[in-house]
């Protein structure tokens, strides 16, 4: 069986930003978290191989190792996390990943730590900018300054010369246009290969969504500056190519583009989730590890219809700039995308809103893209 994999590292550097709804616990590095991170990354080298026989695995495409802040592991642990990750690789695929990609904080993603992860095999840094605005990043509470982001972006450039991506968010305190596209242009003077650009989404349970923001822009607003920053980077020479993600010619995410043609993917760690689809019974298997450090193994198992697959397949596939993967679609459910959804199709390609080429959103068409996803739902359910 073919499946990418996720790995998640639940830690970060004093607590999490304000902003944050993933699972994650504080740490306070280095020695005093030594002993956790190289339990903790002992046992998800032993799930791992457990995993692998489980689902008869004999194919990684793709890694991404996400937070939580994995940077924090230092040099040391992450090599030890590579090797082990390796020596599994060779062992039950047939071929070594195309892509490993590690997600990094500028806090912790020093020198060391860059030369470790590229002498482990990591193909792909993916580093947390947000911003370089100071007010903005004191509001939510992110770690670093200015300074410290721009010394390591220079060190990503150095060590991942246009194969790192680097995130983004529009929206934050204190954002306006001219604060938002000085972030732009100072993060292109790296010559990043691929920027996430996210509007900020304050949910409920987190830091920011308890206790509110008087310097948020309103959301018209916050709409119109994330507008503002697609413009300038695809004027930069950056490809739309999903709702939130630009890239340089040929730098898309892989791991992420098998996310949005849902193909199987396996997943380490507290909160993680992998999803394995079996064509010939047009059904899948999900499962969910527990949001705890402690304990974490025991998975949550739920499986999934034919309905919930055609669903899933169009929520995660219609934000992909070329659509659902139309061959995988028809071979998968003995159907086609447009005979799901007739009238939804329709109405959706004469507003110009679905390209008439394919079952693909068109440039306007995904920024109503929840609206699309309604419509189809429906029509689904009838």
């Amino acid at each position: 069986m073919e499946a990418s994999l996720y790995i998640h590292i639940p830690f970060c550097i004093k607590k999490k930003c304000d902003y944050c709804d993933f699972f994650s616990v504080p740490v306070k590095p280095p020695a005093s978290a030594d002993s956790m991170l190289d339990l903790y990354i002992e046992t998800l080298l032993e799930e791992g191989e457990r995993l692998f026989k489980n689902y008869l695995l004999d194919s990684i495409p793709s890694v991404f190792i996400g937070g939580g802040t994995p940077s924090i592991l230092g040099p040391a642990n992450v090599s030890k996390l590579l090797s082990g990750l390796s020596e599994l690789v060779e062992r039950f695929s047939s071929s070594k990943p195309q892509e490993i990609t590690i997600e990094a904080n500028p806090e912790s993603a020093n020198e060391a730590f860059l030369a470790a992860i590229r002498e482990g095999g990591v193909s792909r840094l993916s580093l947390g900018v947000q911003s370089f605005h100071g007010p903005s990043r004191k509001a939510v509470n992110r770690e670093g300054d200015e300074n410290l982001l721009r010394e390591r972006l220079a060190l990503a450039a150095k060590y991942y010369s246009l194969s790192f991506s680097a995130d983004l968010i529009s929206g934050l305190p204190f954002h306006d246009e001219k604060v938002l596209l000085d972030d732009i242009d100072e993060l292109l003077s790296f010559r990043p290969a691929h920027v996430s650009l996210y509007a900020l989404t304050v949910a409920p349970d987190t830091a920011l969504g308890m206790r509110g923001c008087s310097s948020l822009p309103p959301r018209d607003y916050s709409d119109a500056l994330w507008l503002r920053g697609r413009d300038a980077l695809e004027k930069a020479g950056y490809t739309q190519y999903e709702v939130s993600n630009f890239c340089l010619p040929g730098k898309e995410s892989l791991h992420n583009i098998r996310y949005w043609r849902m193909k199987n993917w396996l997943a380490l760690g507290p909160s993680a989730s992998g999803t394995i689809i079996n064509d010939n019974t047009v059904s899948g298997l999900r499962y969910t590890y527990p949001s705890e450090v402690d304990n974490w193994k025991t998975a949550v198992y739920e499986d999934l219809d034919t309905l919930t697959l055609i669903k899933e397949s169009f929520l995660m596939g219609f934000r992909y700039a070329e659509g659902p993967d139309e061959e995988l679609f028809e071979r998968r459910f003995r159907r086609t995308i447009e005979s799901c959804i007739p009238k939804t199709a329709e109405a959706w390609r004469s507003r110009g809103l679905l390209r008439k080429d394919k079952s693909a959103l068109t440039k306007k068409g995904l920024l109503f893209l929840d609206a699309f996803l309604r419509e189809a739902f429906q029509e689904l359910d009838v």
